[in-house]
């Protein structure tokens, strides 16, 4: 064991001193397996970061909710949209309808949006703000988190009161420096009352944000609005009982649907039952795609930079040679020689992966100040130290193997 140990502290010194003595041989040569660690584990990262953000974005919607709709989230290049163009859209009624005959389900809500509306209170106004009406069991199919006041009562939803909960953004323009808590606000020309504030989430990476949103119940909006109305996009959310999967609830969502709408065997569904898992899906492919345009860049400059390693290890071979010579004639050990010089070519390769995965740590350090969550993970970390030790042991092999068979004697004589 002292042995190898000696022989590790040997191969390390000798390595160093091959970085030192020769800077900008090794600076050139380091600089493909830097820049090719860096392309990787900086696109591992960036990819890693989105996609945390994206599926943390995707799974607010409810990991666990179908959304029956007219048009679905997901299509194919062979979409034939005018078939979908004549679906009817999702009604109120058919909610109540589907909450008298679906024996999976355990909560069920109505919602629709009004996208660009003015929010007003006094002079105050707010233009491009979203609308969302709800039915009283929106709350709990989604996470939202309440900084002020409350949410409807279900005595308010079911009657229809005047009563809005509003995004902290508006709440700052139209009510500056106030409690927004009893204000009154004006919403598509109609007073109603704010009994709550959302807390502050700043912009997903799906663009919905709850800080521009005003939420009034949707039977409140239907004294002035047609909620079936396409341009309100409604839908129905449906969450299974526990123990439910998707798959069963989908199911039985499909044949109720089919009955309220009384579809014939040889009809094709007039509605879309969507899930988040779709959405997963479609981002789990673009991130394998990104992840395997990183390894196709990242190799081209890591092949560079094994060649450039290689280079390095023949020359040293070539000017150490007498040495070599030297070591085999003192009883070094042919797998003595082959193990110093790939360690030190492990070394110089770890050193330029080490720099590639310094400046993602930089450079995901800086991100973060734009609001972008992109950490270097201990995972890529890895990968990176392992790509550079296996790059490093497969360009330092054929130099390495060289030195280890020279000749004792040819070996001394050389470069006398």
């Amino acid at each position: 064991m002292k042995i190898y140990l000696r022989l590790l502290r040997e191969s390390v010194i000798m390595a160093w001193h091959a970085l030192v003595v020769n800077k900008l041989r090794t600076i050139l040569s380091l600089l493909g397996v830097t820049i090719g660690i860096f392309a990787i584990i900086a696109v591992f990262t960036a990819v890693d970061g989105l996609e945390n953000t994206i599926k943390g974005s995707v799974n607010s919607l409810g990991s666990n909710v179908i959304y029956v709709q007219k048009w679905p989230w997901v299509f194919g290049s062979d979409f034939p949209w005018w078939k979908y163009w004549q679906r009817p859209v999702a009604s109120y009624k058919e909610m109540e309808q589907l909450k008298a005959r679906n024996s999976l389900a355990e909560q069920m809500a109505f919602v629709a949006f009004i996208n660009d509306a003015t929010i007003k209170s006094g002079t105050n106004a707010v233009d491009n703000a979203e609308v969302d009406l709800v039915s009283h069991d929106y709350k709990d199919l989604t996470t939202f988190n309440l900084e002020q006041g409350r949410y409807f009562t279900e005595n308010e939803s079911m009657g229809g009161a005047p009563v809005a909960v509003i995004g902290a953004d508006i709440a700052d323009a139209i009510l500056p420096g106030v409690d927004p808590i009893d204000k009154e606000i004006t919403v598509k020309g109609r007073r109603v009352h704010v009994i709550g504030v959302f807390v502050r989430e700043g912009e997903s990476m799906l663009g919905k944000t709850k800080d521009k949103t005003v939420m009034v119940p949707v039977n409140f909006a239907r004294k002035f609005l047609d909620i079936r109305s396409e341009r309100l996009n409604p839908m129905i959310m449906v969450k299974g009982k526990e123990g439910v999967t998707n798959n069963e609830l989908i199911d039985e969502l499909r044949s109720n649907m089919r009955s309220i709408r009384r579809l014939r065997p040889s009809e094709d569904d007039s509605f879309a039952l969507n899930e988040t898992k779709l959405l997963s899906n479609q981002l789990g492919s673009l991130f394998h795609m990104l992840t395997v345009a990183g390894w196709i860049i990242g190799s081209f400059s890591i092949l560079v930079g094994g060649f450039g390693i290689a280079n390095i290890m023949f020359v040293s071979v070539r000017e150490r040679t007498p040495i070599i010579g030297i070591q085999k004639s003192l009883g070094a050990k042919n797998y003595f020689i082959l193990f110093q010089f790939l360690t030190e070519s492990v070394i110089l390769c770890v050193v330029g992966g080490g720099l590639g995965i310094f400046l993602v740590f930089i450079g995901s350090y800086l991100a973060s100040f734009g609001g972008l969550d992109m950490p270097l993970s201990l995972a890529n970390t890895v990968l990176g130290i392992s790509v550079s030790v296996i790059i490093g042991i497969i360009s330092g092999l054929l130099p390495a193997f060289q030195a280890s068979q020279l000749d004792p004697v040819e070996a001394i004589r050389a470069n006398g």
